[in-house]
């Protein structure tokens, strides 16, 4: 039988099987052997005289086809179409029970489905426009790649490049400008005299007004009604499922070899730096440095240099008073719904000078402390070898010179581990420094973070570190309070020039400058080959809807997000576009949502992209392994299987800005493609079952409203092509 091929019927799916264990797929039908009883075998086409179709007859008339004479007779079978034959590996369909939702006889459409399909697809449709998209694929590119042009073959070292040396590229004669908020970049003077920027961005005007309208297609109520019923369809189809296929998903699990949940690659998406150590850590480190080096000059207050011991002794503490109760650092019931008193737990001992010290990257040691404390943290995760993060410093954009800073301390101290990239934080805090005469207008906060960046990718050799350090950058993300109230206009925005008031801009407003600009910087370091970065805020921690509507138009992926939970249509979208949302049950039960009314067991049931991670271990978790305490304690309150929390697992990989060859080597050769292709449960043991099921629910939303529109004039090509290729081409 090993080279000879049978062919096999279950059900009413017919197909090819190499010793009855494996299966071809042809024109996307995914053919498979069940049990000898559906064996049935090809005549041989040229065997007679008449020249006719093949016959089917049954295995006990003893004869066979090979394989190859079998390929050679397809052309005269019409349902065995090799154009699109697939491996076994890779394109495998399960055999498991299927939910299907048949259309009724009547072809017509509810006009309600119909007008809702359009919003729909305008809403995608107008992300696209905001969102960037790379204009051609490049070996450096780690986040944001052109899926379309993959080359599966491209693999990279565990250290795709070297942290601490590197050949700078030449200076190019590309010129760079800023211009209401945003900067443009002409790739020659020529381009430049002619108004000609490698990248067209959207004025705020027009973002504005694309942004409300998309709050009352958000806000209408058929809209809300039909999504709603969406999503309750597709959370009833995952109840099923899991009623129907939990055993053979587990039977799947269990036969992947040495492969389970402790040791899959999980990355901790969502992790702020300064707070990525338990207390009780920080406390072993605050002890250690002062018995060992108490005598280190460590702060200025009045004029005066003080040491460690000083600086002690004045808060009346010694290494034997100190304990975690005196540390203080840790969430209670106190800071529900208090940000402001959830910001004082960063202060050691409520002292803000403690923070300073041992918390802080610019200080008068030059964060010394603090990257001692960092390479501690790498020893953690390298020891725990499956466990990766992406910690988030902050630049303020309060001064010139921030980012610069941020690189020696990185570069100097030789901060690198293979199990770490970094993501950049820019607070929304422009009115505390507009309070203290810091900055004029909110222009300059945008310059102050964006310009080095510039400058460092036109030039690397003017920003020698700079360069370096953002080898290791990922992404950017925005973070404060979003449950502060912001002021509102009644008729236009001021342009950030213009925006001298005290008060702070409004969320959206953020979002659009921080993303134009990135989008700008991310096609200028393309066409340098350089890496790129993601765009991924926190939005929907509190506040209003409109954070996560704004996000929807412009970033790549968020954190928290439970405030999805509000807006069926905005909870729709983000299933559709498969976003990332990093979820942090933890922290939200300390600060806006109790634990057992968090929707990530409802989110995770209807589809959405949603991923674990810890926000601060040092005000919520106790543990050395937060993100492992994330994951069991998510385990434990909503009964998540083993396949549950694999799924999530890989959705964190996916959703994070490990390079490419990385995430091949984790995850599977073909990851980025949807469906079972670019699955590979002995990397994952996600179970292909499972994978199937939810690219199944998703093509049949698509074709939903692809059918909805048929009789329109509406452009559904980048639903439709999705469909096609199986590449989220819509994030």
């Amino acid at each position: 039988m090993s080279d000879r091929t049978l062919l096999t019927m279950s059900g009413n799916r017919l197909g090819v099987n190499n010793d009855f264990n494996r299966s071809e797929v042809f024109d996307d039908k995914v053919f498979r052997t069940t049990s000898s009883s559906d064996l049935l075998e090809l005549e041989d086409p040229n065997h007679g005289d008449s020249g006719e179709s093949p016959v089917i007859r049954r295995p006990e008339e003893n004869y066979q086809l090979s394989i190859n004479e079998l390929l050679n007779s397809t052309k005269k079978i019409e349902t065995l179409n090799l154009r699109n034959s697939r491996s076994y590996v890779d394109a495998q369909e399960p055999d498991y029970h299927k939910l299907i939702i048949t259309q009724t006889i009547s072809d017509e459409r509810p006009p309600d489905d119909v007008e809702v399909s359009g919003l729909i697809l305008e809403a995608i449709q107008m992300r696209k426009r905001y969102v960037y998209t790379p204009f051609k694929s490049t070996p450096t590119t780690n986040f944001n790649i052109n899926k379309e042009n993959l080359n599966p073959t491209e693999n990279i070292t565990e250290q795709p490049f070297d942290p601490f040396h590197l050949e700078h590229l030449p200076p190019c004669e590309s010129q760079f400008e800023e211009k209401d908020g945003v900067f443009h970049v002409f790739l020659t003077q020529k381009d430049k005299d002619e108004g000609r920027a490698i990248t067209e961005v959207n004025s705020l005007r027009t973002f504005m007004k694309d942004l409300n309208w998309f709050l009352n297609v958000v806000s209408s109520g058929p809209c809300k009604t039909i999504c709603y019923q969406r999503l309750e369809i597709l959370q009833a189809k995952y109840n099923l499922h899991i009623l129907l296929n939990e055993v053979q998903e587990m039977s799947a699990s269990k036969s992947v070899p040495h492969r389970d949940f402790y040791n899959l690659r999980k990355v901790d998406t969502h992790i702020h730096h300064s707070a990525a150590m338990n207390q009780k850590h920080l406390l072993k480190f605050i002890k250690k440095t002062l018995r060992n080096n108490p005598d280190d000059k460590v702060i200025i207050r009045d004029g005066k240099e003080l040491t460690l011991k000083e600086v002690f002794e004045s808060l009346q503490l010694n290494t034997y008073d100190l304990s975690v109760n005196t540390l203080d650092v840790h969430a209670d019931k106190h800071i529900f719904h208090r940000f402001d008193k959830f910001n004082l737990k960063y202060n050691p001992c409520g002292q803000s000078r403690l923070r300073e010290i041992f918390l802080k990257t610019d200080n008068h040691i030059k964060g010394r402390y603090l990257a001692e404390l960092t390479k501690e943290l790498f020893n953690d995760l390298e020891t725990s070898r499956y466990q990766y993060a992406e910690y988030r410093l902050s630049i303020y954009g309060r001064k010139e010179g921030e980012f610069d800073n941020l690189a020696s301390w990185v570069v100097d101290n030789r901060l690198f581990s293979k199990n770490v990239r970094w993501l950049i934080q820019i607070p929304r805090l422009y009115s505390e420094f507009k309070k203290i005469n810091m900055v004029d207008n909110i222009a300059e906060v945008f310059s102050n973070v964006f310009k080095p960046l510039f400058e460092a990718t036109k030039d690397p050799k003017s920003h020698p570190k700079l360069a370096l350090f953002l080898q290791q950058v990922v992404g950017f993300d925005c973070v404060d309070d979003e449950s502060k109230p912001t002021k509102r206009f009644t008729r236009k925005y001021p342009s950030p020039r213009e925006w001298n008031y005290p008060d702070n801009p409004p969320y959206a407003y953020y979002a659009f400058y921080l993303a134009s600009n990135i989008k700008v910087l991310n096609h200028f370091r393309e066409s340098r080959g350089m890496n790129t970065f993601s765009f991924r805020p926190h939005a929907g921690e509190a506040g209003e809807i409109e954070h996560l509507a704004a996000a929807f138009m412009v970033a790549n992926g968020i954190a928290h997000g439970v405030n999805l939970r509000k807006s069926p249509v905005l909870q729709y979208l983000y299933y559709l576009t498969q976003i990332g949302i990093a979820m942090s049950p933890l922290s939200n039960n300390s600060l806006f949502l109790n634990y057992n009314r968090n929707p990530l067991p409802t989110f995770f049931a209807r589809g959405l992209n949603v991923s674990l991670s810890t926000d601060d271990p040092l005000q919520f978790h106790y543990t050395k392994e937060p993100l492992i305490e994330e994951y069991s304690i998510a385990q434990q309150v909503w009964k998540f299987s083993s396949s549950d929390q694999c799924e999530i697992v890989r959705n964190s990989v996916l959703q994070s800005g490990f390079e490419h060859g990385l995430k091949i080597h984790w995850i599977g050769q073909n990851y980025w493609i949807e469906g079972t292709q670019g699955n590979d449960i002995t990397k994952t043991n996600v179970p292909n079952i499972r994978i199937h099921f939810r690219w199944n629910n998703l093509s049949d939303e698509l074709k939903w409203i692809i059918g909805n529109l048929k009789e329109t004039d509406a452009d559904t090509s980048i639903l439709t092509t999705r469909l096609q290729t199986r590449i989220n081409t819509l994030n």
